[in-house]
């Protein structure tokens, strides 16, 4: 996980529209970037659409919520469509952005080990620079969490 007090990488990704969003564009606001390991699961699912449900009190704040995970951009359009997401998902299928953000991790299931997305959170200040960072959060939690640290 990068440390509190670090320059947030930079990234260029598609959106689920195929819309390539950058960091540098969201200058000037606060920045929800949530990593999760798959589109339509339990977990994932259930985060996503709560931060949907208070995306409009992240937009009071000022504060914009980005979603990342590795699937592709017809993967996060059906997820979009099916729960009515709000916001914007990133679809990084080379790992860059996930590995800048150190969340591609070992991870152990049922005792199998196997490489993948760590559920983590960052939140990105006006000048992009990470000034909370949560990793390994619990799903349903999350975003009541994100929004009471903005």
């Amino acid at each position: 996980m990068l440390e509190v007090g670090t320059k947030a990488p930079s990234f260029s990704l598609p959106d689920q529209n195929g819309q390539m969003h950058s960091l540098e564009e969201y200058k000037g606001k606060k920045v929800i970037l949530y990593f999760y390991p798959k589109d339509n699961t339990p977990g994932c699912t259930k985060q996503a659409c709560n931060f949907g449900e208070l995306y409009p009190q992240f937009q009071e704040k000022g504060a914009v919520v980005l979603g990342v995970s590795k699937d592709s951009v017809a993967s996060h359009k059906k997820f979009e469509e099916k729960f009515s997401l709000p916001f914007t998902l990133l679809s990084d299928t080379e790992l860059s952005c996930i590995k800048a953000y150190d969340v591609w991790q070992e991870k152990k299931n049922y005792g199998k080990v196997s490489m993948g997305v760590v559920r983590t959170t960052y939140l990105i200040d006006e000048e992009g620079v990470i000034v909370k960072a949560f990793g390994n959060v619990k799903a349903a939690e999350n975003p009541a969490k994100m929004l009471e640290c903005i």
